[in-house]
């Protein structure tokens, strides 16, 4: 019976210590006020759902070489550009990116995951489905600049 009650702990610890690594948006705050888009533009979304491990790793997303936000777990930020051709990359042992075309009025959905790396993890952009990358928002809390 003791034995039972020592091993809750550790498991109570480590379930303590995980929920506390991510940030989803709690149930009590209301949903992010987001700035419409202006005509001839479109909008990019950045995303990082879900990453237990790896939390402290968290590089700067770049679009075409300009910092545009972090990959923060739990969190989410979007940019808006004029139609054109884009990169976006993120770096820590190793530089991994995505390229992809955005046209005005349309919204492009970029999810960050980390993969294990031999120093720190790598973090890994991928455009995602509107329908997942949308998901994703609702449960994720707002990481990028205010306005």
């Amino acid at each position: 019976m003791m034995g039972s009650r020592v091993g809750a702990v550790p498991l109570l610890l480590v379930g303590f210590l995980l929920s506390s690594c991510a940030s989803p948006r709690g149930l009590d705050e209301p949903p992010v006020q987001l700035q419409p888009l202006k005509p001839g533009y479109g909008r990019v979304y950045f995303t990082r759902p879900g990453d237990f491990g790896g939390s402290a790793v968290q590089p700067e997303i770049r679009m075409n070489n300009e910092v545009v936000g972090r990959s923060v777990p739990g969190g989410f930020s979007y940019i808006d550009r004029p139609p054109g051709k884009y990169v976006v990359t993120t770096a820590t042992e190793v530089e991994n990116g995505v390229t992809f075309q955005l046209a005005a009025g349309e919204t492009k959905y970029i999810k960050t995951s980390v993969t294990p790396g031999l120093l720190v993890g790598h973090v890994t952009p991928t455009l995602e489905f509107p329908e997942q990358g949308q998901s994703d928002i609702n449960r994720l809390r707002y990481v990028g600049r205010q306005f």
